[in-house]
């Protein structure tokens, strides 16, 4: 079988974990990954005897590399020369620039959240509109909660008659673990109304209406959205978890046993011998899922690191037409990165 041959530039907390899930695809190759400076992620790549090629995104930084001793295969665009299909995982801005380059050599590339809407072709979540992705040129995932949020609302709107609205407020943490940039602070900050992914949300799913309030947290291991929806019809606590537990990437727990909040999630994912502790299905608390009228609620769990590897891949299935379906698409991504194990 001839296997799709993939790229990743920039090799920061998504790029260190779509270069690792890539390599699990079994019908795809990793031909590299591509970075600006030699940052930690480097270092610790040579440190590991580059188990991957290494190619820079700016030449101006060669030197820092050999002051590093860092050994590089090329440049960004040899990278791409030897590839399929690009996973674009730089900082939000530097996508559109690079995306340039991909138009001029005709390469594929999947872009993360931050970057702007327009820099795709279609706004791209791997269940709830995989189809759209078919044979585009350019993709771009939806950011960590929206991603973990559509899975639990495309989850009920296809087992349970349908989704109307929903509404959410996320609890987010301020930065990831290792990050300064934010700052040291005791506080916690509120965003305006609605939220950004409330608003990508329907732009996904147009027929769900959807509002939401983001409150930032100081801690670093993961967010926590609540989210009351309404269905079509109405959608008991019984028929919400049985849809719930069928999903694969998503992890129905209990706080009886001891899942008390995200840092017993990042705890047990560690526990388990994940690499760096990493999630890539999404926690639920059973308890959490309480009747409200016609109405159903629900807490998530969003392992903001490793949440949006899953879709990226199914990104690659659909920009490339390697699956015609979601359902097969997904499964076979699901199969190569062992989701529901657990169950």
């Amino acid at each position: 079988m001839n296997k799709v041959k993939v790229g990743v530039v920039g090799y920061g907390t998504i790029g260190q974990r779509l270069a690792d899930g890539v390599v699990r695809m079994g019908d795809m190759e990793l031909v590299g990954v591509a970075n600006r400076t030699p940052n930690l992620g480097v270092r610790a790549l040579k440190e590991k005897g580059m188990p991957y090629d290494l190619y820079m995104s700016d030449p101006k930084y060669a030197d820092a590399y050999a002051e590093a001793g860092i050994p590089v295969c090329g440049t960004m665009e040899d990278l791409a020369e030897k590839c399929d299909i690009l996973l674009d995982a730089t900082p939000a801005g530097v996508g559109a620039e690079n995306k340039k380059l991909f138009e001029r050599m005709g390469k594929p590339c999947i872009f993360q959240g931050g970057e702007k809407n327009d820099v795709a072709d279609v706004f791209f979540h791997g269940y709830a509109n995989y189809e759209k992705g078919l044979d585009k040129q350019f993709l771009k995932l939806t950011s960590c909660n929206t991603t973990g949020l559509i899975r639990a609302v495309d989850c009920l709107d296809r087992n349970c008659g349908g989704i109307e609205r929903v509404a959410i407020t996320i609890i987010r943490r301020v930065a990831d673990p290792g990050d300064y940039h934010r700052g040291l602070t005791n506080a916690l900050k509120i965003d305006k109304a609605p939220s950004h992914q409330a608003v990508d949300l329907m732009t996904i799913m147009p027929h769900v209406e959807a509002t939401g309030i983001l409150v930032h947290t100081p801690v670093t291991h993961g967010h926590i959205i609540t989210i009351t929806a309404q269905g079509k019809q109405k959608i008991t606590k019984e028929q919400a978890l049985e849809a719930f537990k069928t999903h694969d990437r998503i992890r129905v727990v209990r706080i009886a046993d001891g899942f008390l909040g995200n840092a017993s999630m990042f705890k047990y994912a560690r526990d388990l011998g994940n690499p760096r502790g990493d999630m890539y299905e999404i926690g639920l608390w059973e308890e959490s899922i309480v009747e409200y009228g016609d109405q159903i609620m629900f807490a998530i769990y969003i392992p903001q690191e490793a949440v949006t590897i899953p879709e990226t891949l199914d990104g690659v299935r659909a920009a490339l037409h390697m699956q015609d379906t979601m359902e097969e698409a997904t499964a076979k991504t699901n199969e190569y990165l062992g989701m529901a194990k657990w169950k």
